[in-house]
């Protein structure tokens, strides 16, 4: 069983990592125009008998807007010719009557040539009424118009059956997972991509629209063509098309995983197409790789640009202090190395911790880069490096047993407090047999402990001494004592016991 890293191993260091657990720092609307006329006494006012038609005021009489008289074969006292002088007591209903005319135009029939066609109509109607009155049958009734509420019980028929046919799409086989992360009861889908994804990836979605539109399954309003095209795709059709070439050491990542694994995986899969165009893979899977990252400085935690250098030729991660330097700083062996993005430790979303082995102990580079396409490449290529190396250590091993050696995230990390003897020389890690090894973990101290302030123990039992530990919380206590029974309760491996015996020689 390798070490939680990479390389084999059962050390209590800086992080709990399988084999390994951290040194305590695991830290409707209806348009209605007013038809004016000549009523009684000569004043304009509506006529009598007028009816709605279609949404317009059809008056028995229709206005002409360039006369002021009544109608041809009508006689009015006060009514005068267009042409001749008006009485002087016709003056201000003139006035009234004209405003209210400009008014009635504009919402009837508008100007120009639409006036006149609005007139037209209006005539057509009222003759038609008055045909109908002097026949002495009714007049035809108007068409009714479909009322608001049934237009909008039907919008919402037809929304509550595509919603349930969107969730008879769910119950499919691959759509019960989100497409891109795997978490269960996804409630949103790209509709332009055919994939039902859950609420966090959703958000990625949102930030490509050149790519992929979203919509919520349960809340927003679905068109026939939208499920039509989800129903002809789903998830295993996009899995089929997206991701045809993913190399087998490229990391899947989860809904437990960090924000940029999962944009990044997304992006790589939709947007720019990785995964059914291998030429694009070149950036991690070269076996070569150069470029600067932002590292974290041992003493004042000061970060500073950094050469890195990764070659499957040499099996080595290296990284310079300075540009014209010909000798590295250090040398990470790929056979001992682990990687795992870690924002909150490091400060930054970008993150990534690198552990490796010099002179047997355990060591840690932080890093990040502000590009976090960049700094996924350089987690990729790292995974690639130690595929091509456990391929040939491990000639007859095939694929999926060697993906899950290539790195591994930490089972526990945060604060312990130390107590018990005085050690001669700093360890900084404790190596965690298996139960058949002699290796026990215990969930107290024993009486006679002193030098502690944090009250829950947990003793480790190892052949050669006991280590003695203290948790702030309960909670905190039961947490770590199931990350170490996971490491007891698994049988040691080959590789892990010459990894024992260096630590029994160790000072």
């Amino acid at each position: 069983m390798t070490a939680g890293w990479s390389h084999p191993g059962r050390q209590l260091f800086g992080s709990l990592s399988s084999r390994q657990c951290g040194w305590w720092h695991c830290a409707e609307q209806v348009d209605v125009g007013l038809g004016w006329g000549w009523a009684a006494g000569g004043l304009p006012g509506r006529l009598p008998g007028a009816r709605a038609r279609g949404g317009v005021w059809a008056p028995q009489e229709a206005y002409r807007p360039r006369r002021w008289g009544p109608p041809a074969g009508r006689s009015g006292q006060s009514a005068r010719c267009a042409r001749g002088p008006a009485p002087a007591h016709a003056q201000q209903p003139r006035r009234r009557h004209e405003r209210r005319q400009l008014r009635a135009g504009r919402q009837e029939c508008g100007t120009g040539a639409r006036a006149e066609a609005a007139q037209d109509g209006a005539g057509a109607a009222a003759g038609g009424l008055r045909g109908a009155l002097a026949r002495g049958v009714d007049a035809p009734s108007p068409r009714p118009a479909l009322a608001p509420a049934s237009r909008a019980g039907g919008v919402a028929a037809m929304a509550v059956e595509q919603r349930r046919a969107l969730l008879e799409l769910l119950q499919r086989p691959g759509n019960a997972q989100c497409a891109d992360c795997g978490a269960a009861d996804p409630d949103w889908a790209s509709y332009t991509l055919g994939v039902f994804i859950c609420l966090s990836c959703s958000g990625i979605h949102r930030n490509i629209p050149q790519v992929s539109k979203v919509k919520s399954v349960r809340l927003d309003t679905w068109e026939e063509a939208q499920v039509e095209f989800m129903a002809s795709h789903g998830n295993d059709v996009a899995r089929a098309t997206y991701e045809s070439q993913v190399p087998s050491f490229h990391y899947r990542p989860t809904f437990s995983d960090c924000h940029l694994l999962r944009e990044q995986w997304i992006r790589a899969k939709y947007e720019r197409q990785e995964f059914t165009n291998p030429e694009r893979q070149e950036p991690y899977s070269a076996g070569y790789r150069e470029g600067f990252l932002w590292k974290r400085g041992r003493d004042n935690g000061q970060f500073l640009s950094r050469k890195f250098v990764l070659t499957e030729r040499e099996g080595a991660l290296k990284y310079f202090n300075r540009n014209d330097a010909k000798e590295p700083k250090a040398i990470m062996k790929i056979e001992h190395l682990n990687a795992t993005f870690q924002p909150a430790k490091i400060g930054h979303p970008h993150g990534l911790q690198v552990t490796y082995l010099r002179d047997n102990s355990t060591r840690n580079v932080f890093v990040y880069h502000e590009d976090g396409k960049e700094m996924v490449h350089w987690f990729n290529a790292l995974r690639a490096a130690r595929f091509h190396y456990l391929q040939v250590a491990f000639p007859g091993a095939c694929d999926a047993d060697l993906v899950p050696k290539l790195t591994r995230n930490y089972l526990k990390e945060g604060y312990m407090e130390k107590t018990g003897p005085k050690d001669a020389f700093a360890r900084g890690e404790v190596f965690i047999g298996s139960r058949e090894s002699g290796y026990t973990v215990l969930d107290r101290l024993p009486p006679s402990t002193q030098g502690h302030h944090w009250p829950h123990g947990i003793t480790i039992v190892t052949p050669e001494r006991r280590f003695l530990l203290a948790c702030e919380t309960e909670s905190e206590q039961r947490a770590w004592l199931d990350a170490f029974r996971k490491v007891v309760d698994r049988p040691m491996l080959p590789q892990e016991y010459a990894v024992e015996a260096h630590f029994k020689h160790k000072p």
